[in-house]
């Protein structure tokens, strides 16, 4: 069997492991859906394009991404429509197709046609199409993802890559308001760093800082900048936007700002909000300004803003060692997060041609 378009070979799956699934209690990332697609980079092009079982992958110990951290990824999700249960939506994957390039050229790699990438996973999809859950908060969680293969111990960029993408059934990744804790020790990453590109090197920098914070009580950290830990970046995995006195605030990304990654969810946030009325600023906020507006009854709300929290409320925000209690009656955040994945599910008319359809 295959794609004629783009000659995408296609080995199924003998059985299908759905029917070990409970649906109605997922956990985030650790259920695979039975197929994955894989493409190689050799000679200077993207060939093979297949899919195949989900299974391991097969490396050398000298495989370069192991040694030198060639490995950039993407995150996106699929939902079943509300409106027509065949049919499933898949949430501005070109935008994620663009921003892998991104990082791709940060870290000297090659880039990936956007054709392949969607033909890919559209075909993935359609092969997997029932692990795409319909359960409350649910979603089928879509990890595009690209490291080096070269079996070489030379520090070089690499001359052979592997892309793929997996797919895994996803319930609600927070189940409440978070405790978050301003950093300023640790940096996620400089200027002129790869702070804006999706580096798997990004997220191995934030484990320690994150699990101490963890042992002191909160859910995530709120980074600030590198030089001066004056201004706030991120939250975690995630953008982050604080509404204080009716406008919101969130801190800028490229190419204003090269230390931040420009979600995509953010993007859409930021839409949604200024169609519902309200005034965002996209601009350098400190953590002076943050915990002033606490102090003074300004600050209405915070949330965190990214692809698997979708958005996600702060309940408190800590401060050298004071722990600062955000409004327990805010709502808004609430709000929009139900505007916002009903558009992705087909609840809400979608009117900017946001979800792709399958």
């Amino acid at each position: 069997m295959k794609d004629l378009a783009l000659d995408i070979r296609v080995e199924k799956a003998q059985q299908s492991r759905i029917n070990e699934v409970d649906f109605n209690n997922i956990t985030f990332g650790k259920t695979m859906s039975d197929h994955m697609f894989v493409a190689d980079y050799r000679d200077g092009k993207w060939q093979d394009l297949r899919i195949v079982p989900y299974n391991s992958f097969s490396l050398s110990p000298a495989t370069s991404s192991l040694h030198y951290g060639q490995s950039i990824f993407e995150g996106l999700k699929a939902f079943r429509n509300v409106q027509n249960p065949e049919e499933v939506l898949v949430f501005r994957p070109q935008e994620n197709a663009k921003r892998l390039n991104v990082s791709a050229e940060r870290i000297c790699m090659p880039s990936i046609p956007e054709e392949i990438v969607m033909a890919g996973l559209h075909k993935l999809l359609e092969i997997d199409k029932d692990w795409v859950p319909s359960t409350p908060d649910s979603s089928l969680y879509i990890r595009p993802f690209m490291f080096a293969t070269d079996e070489f111990l030379g520090m070089r960029p690499s001359e052979t890559y592997t892309f793929a993408i997996i797919t895994a059934p996803a319930g609600a990744y927070y189940s409440k308001a978070l405790n978050v804790k301003v950093e300023k020790e640790f940096s996620r990453t400089a200027p002129g760093g790869t702070g804006f590109a999706k580096v798997a090197g990004n997220y191995a920098a934030s484990l320690l800082p994150a699990k101490l914070a963890a042992q002191q009580g909160y859910d995530q950290l709120l980074w600030t900048d590198a030089k001066e830990h004056k201004y706030i970046e991120e939250s975690g995995t995630m953008n982050v936007m604080f509404d204080i006195d009716g406008t919101f605030v969130t801190a800028p990304t490229i190419p204003v700002e090269d230390t931040i990654l420009r979600s995509i969810t953010r993007l859409t946030v930021i839409e949604l909000i200024e169609d519902m009325g309200h005034k965002v600023e996209e601009r350098h906020i400190s953590v002076d300004e943050v915990i002033e507006s606490i102090k003074n009854g300004k600050m209405r709300g915070a949330f965190g803003i990214g692809t698997a929290v979708t958005i996600a409320p702060f309940a408190k925000i800590a401060n050298d060692g004071i722990d600062y209690e955000l409004p327990a009656d805010y709502t808004f955040s609430t709000e929009l997060k139900a505007k916002f994945q009903g558009i992705q599910k087909g609840e809400i008319e979608d009117t900017k041609g946001w979800t792709y359809k399958i």
